[in-house]
């Protein structure tokens, strides 16, 4: 089963947009505030290669990037093949 997982802040729109589109397409994900846990900023930055802003998107441990690049992913029609074994 895919595994997907999206490392937020409350605060952030893009963040919820992100997820809403994940909600939208009935996919679950695991979410790492990571606000409410710092540590939890180190591992994304590390997973991300350096990425230091929210959202970030992994499925099945693959980086997608942020929001943008989420929906980008969609629009060209990528996202539901990772998404497949949902």
């Amino acid at each position: 089963m895919t595994k997907v997982e999206i490392y937020t802040t409350p605060i952030c729109p893009f963040c919820h947009r992100a997820k809403q589109l994940l909600q939208r397409k009935g996919i679950g994900f695991v979410e790492h505030n990571v606000m409410l846990d710092p540590g939890r900023r180190a591992e994304m930055k590390a997973r991300a290669r350096g990425g230091h802003t929210v959202p970030q998107i992994f499925i099945d441990d693959h980086h997608v990037g942020g929001c943008d690049e989420l929906y980008a992913l969609d629009a060209r029609g990528g996202l539901d093949p990772l998404l497949a074994a949902c």
